[in-house]
């Protein structure tokens, strides 16, 4: 059973061997173009080849893969080349991302357009949290697609890695799909919700504290290499893995799932359900490839990082709760504002765990423990019944 806070155990392996950190350039320079006899095909693609002269590079391109000389990030093996497998844990974690595929249109969304429509269906408080938890989702999980195809994949030169970074590209745009589903399905007003995020303050802010991290990695002059891009790197992945996809989003599953286990909204709850499934193995993913790289790279994890990392921590939590505040200004579903803070600190406490530091808060309880439970989504326990008829897989078409 996945959870969002199980342990990661895959990178607590045996430490790599250190290599000497190469000065690598993802991007193709002007000294390998004015080779005539350069490999151009094979270094435009293997970053790990564009530092070295053509006749070194025709070399490495020619050397079988040895798994040992892999690495997640600076490495100098042929990215193209899937196998042999070193991190097993990131294949393992494609293969259940394809295992749980899913598509928004098998989730029949009448009931829950039965119940927006009526006047009396919802309380004012709950159209306002729906509202606003689409508001920030709508966009969301189109910066985190932007921030691993523009940015992230680039720089990772484990195929095993980059083959679940594409799965999960993937499942980012889906989950976006999703919400534009239950927009459009409701019938809100697409211009409100989609611009969501640069006029709902609480929503703008937690944005912006992400954006920075994204124009870091997807600036075309950023290379790793050196020791102080290396560190923006894995911080950028700390961000992304344990603040956006491991705390900014659960105040909003919370919400909608709770909704749900009052039986209304049923059908984007379960869409939720299946989007959490996913964020959750997109978590463990990211905590892994962490700790995989502070092994592989253990000088990079100074005390002056880690400090700059709790730091990013504290803000967090506040931008989320402050997220949780005003999405409820008043109790509703049984929940209130008060009740998240000790859960984003207990959430925060978990993923600094996960990744090698200190809890940052006191003791604190998870008031959710059925948020857990969420996560052990089987699929076909309600396919078919709730699957809209319109829907058509490859199967079902008809070829004639």
């Amino acid at each position: 059973m996945l959870s969002w806070d199980d342990e990661t155990t895959s990178a607590s392996a045996a430490r790599a061997p250190q290599m000497p950190q190469p000065q690598l350039q993802p991007a193709l320079p002007p000294s390998v173009r004015a080779q005539p006899n350069a490999p151009l095909h094979d270094v435009a693609l293997n970053p790990a080849l564009v530092a070295k002269p053509a006749v070194a590079a025709a070399e490495e391109t020619s050397r079988r893969v040895n798994a040992a000389d892999k690495r997640i990030i600076n490495g100098k093996t042929d990215v193209n080349q899937l196998v042999p497998f070193k991190y097993k844990w990131a294949w393992d974690k494609y293969l259940a991302g394809c295992a749980n595929h899913w598509m928004p249109q098998e989730i029949n969304m009448q009931r829950d357009i039965e119940l927006w429509k009526n006047p009396n269906g919802l309380t004012e408080d709950e159209r306002r949290l729906v509202k606003r938890n689409l508001g920030f989702f709508v966009t969301a999980d189109s910066l985190a697609a932007n921030n691993i195809v523009l940015g992230t994949y680039r720089h990772i030169t484990a195929p095993e890695c980059r083959q679940y970074l594409l799965r999960q590209a993937f499942e980012e745009a889906i989950h976006t799909h999703a919400y534009q589903y239950i927009v459009e399905s409701l019938g809100l007003d697409e211009a409100e919700i989609f611009n969501a995020y640069r006029e709902v303050a609480s929503i703008r802010d937690k944005d912006e504290f992400l954006i920075p991290f994204i124009d870091t990695l997807t600036d075309p002059g950023f290379t790793t290499g050196t020791m102080e891009n290396d560190q923006k790197l894995l911080k950028s992945l700390i961000v992304f893995a344990c603040l956006m996809e491991g705390l900014f989003f659960y105040v909003g599953f919370t919400q909608i799932l709770a909704l749900g286990r009052q039986n209304k909204m049923m059908g984007a709850a379960e869409q939720y359900q299946y989007i959490l499934r996913d964020e959750s193995m997109h978590c463990n993913f990211g905590i892994d490839l962490i700790n995989t790289i502070k092994m592989e790279n253990p000088h990079l994890w100074t005390p002056e990082f880690r400090d700059e990392i709790k730091a990013l921590f504290f803000r967090a939590v506040e931008l989320e709760y402050r997220y949780a505040e005003d999405t409820m200004p008043r109790g509703v579903l049984g929940l209130n504002a008060p009740m998240f803070k000790g859960y984003l600190r207990f959430i925060a406490n978990r993923r600094a765990q996960q990744i090698g530091l200190d809890p940052m808060f006191g003791q604190e309880e998870n008031p959710f423990p059925w948020m857990s439970e969420m996560i052990d989504l089987k699929k076909e326990r309600n396919f078919f019944e709730t699957r809209v008829i319109e829907y058509q897989t490859g199967g079902a078409l008809n070829w004639e």
